[in-house]
């Protein structure tokens, strides 16, 4: 079992615990690439509420650039407010997809184009990165995301 199904099996559990009846909304790969979509360009629009607003109540960001584990909104936006000061452009160099009743993950590698906001040079940082999102009240949510850098050398 990949971390990728086990996530998607303790929440659907945790749903399920909660007494909700479940009627999955269905998936398919155009909707999960859109999902990366409305994240990049909420990343190139560099409003910190926009990006935040993608997040589930209670969702949890492990950033790329911060050893800060982020479990608050207020977390989540403070580190988009410095992020987008970079500039980020992403862009997903591979992807798997592991999909469940209202949950989907979707991970592998990223590349993120940086650009110095005072020099104007740009930096690219390799990734790893992992998304779980989940279908609450009628919208997909991120609930998760998890981002590092990769080990030097790769």
């Amino acid at each position: 079992m990949t971390y990728g199904w086990a996530a998607i099996i303790v929440l659907a559990l945790a749903a399920s615990a909660e007494g909700r009846a479940m009627q999955c909304a269905p998936v398919d790969d155009a909707l999960v690439k859109a999902q990366f979509v409305r994240f990049n360009d909420a990343l190139a629009a560099k409003s910190p509420d926009r990006v935040t607003a993608l997040f589930a109540p209670g969702a949890v960001l492990l950033p790329t650039l911060s050893a800060e584990e982020r479990t608050t909104r207020a977390g989540i936006r403070d580190y988009f407010v410095h992020f987008l000061e970079k500039s980020p452009v992403g862009h997903i160099d591979s992807s798997r997809v592991r999909t469940g009743c209202n949950m989907v993950a979707r991970m592998g590698n990223w590349t993120f184009t940086l650009t110095d906001a005072a020099t104007h040079k740009t930096s690219e940082a390799h990734a790893r990165y992992t998304f779980i999102y989940a279908y609450e009240h009628g919208h997909w949510m991120i609930a998760h995301l998890h981002s590092s850098l990769m080990p030097q050398g790769h």
